[in-house]
């Protein structure tokens, strides 16, 4: 496989097609190696427009989620960022590349550690990545300029959202199977926040989140 041209066609046929525009986030995902953070038995699917299996039930979003999710949130240079469930590391190194420092939990040992080896071998280090539930977010360490939430939720915790500055930006996956919606929630004021509908899509869910209310009539 020619990688610089699976990456170069990765860009121009999957992620710009996808409303893609910034050419900040397209010059970053053009230079970070998404390669480094596929498991082994994908490599040849690292630039494929499909949701690559981690394991353990866990899935890398579609290069051109990522890009929308990179793009909705796009931290400064100045800012903090939490990841919850950062998986492999691929979205926490893109968000790292840009924002001044990210905290990533994640509830599963295994991926915490893939994640710091992950971010290692590309000389990231303004990343600290802890094991724990993340499911409330990570109040210890906020509040937080952006907040990414890799993983479904069928209701958005209050704590989590109380976590964000004024001003700060929140990418989050709410719904369950069969629907769910990637939505950008923006705190704009003490107790006010706004939403708005990015894409369709299924993810795993966090773990230890509340389910919503069943209604029965």
């Amino acid at each position: 496989m020619n990688i610089e041209k699976a990456r170069f066609n990765m860009i121009e046929q999957q992620i710009r097609p996808w409303k893609v525009l910034d050419q900040q986030v397209l010059d970053l995902m053009a230079t970070l190696p998404r390669e480094q953070f596929v498991p082994d038995a994908y490599q040849g699917l690292a630039f494929a427009d499909i949701a690559i299996p981690l394991g353990r039930g866990r899935f890398m979003l579609h290069p051109g989620e990522e890009g929308r999710l990179l793009q909705a949130v796009k931290p400064k240079f100045n800012e903090k960022v939490l990841v919850i469930n950062p998986g492999s590391g691929y979205i926490s190194a893109l968000l790292a590349s840009m924002a001044e420092e990210v905290i990533a939990i994640e509830s599963d040992d295994e991926f915490a550690a893939l994640t710091t080896e992950n971010l290692a071998s590309i000389n990231i280090d303004n990343v600290t990545v802890d094991c724990g539930d993340g499911s409330e977010g990570y109040e210890s360490h906020a509040p937080y300029d952006v907040i990414v939430i890799l993983g479904s939720m069928q209701i958005l915790s209050e704590s989590i959202k109380k976590q964000l500055n004024i001003g700060g930006r929140m990418f989050c996956i709410i719904g369950k199977e069969p629907t769910m919606e990637a939505l950008l929630v923006n705190r704009v004021g003490e107790n006010e926040w706004q939403e708005k509908g990015l894409f369709e899509t299924l993810v795993s869910a966090v773990e230890n989140t509340p389910e919503a209310e069943q209604f029965h009539f």
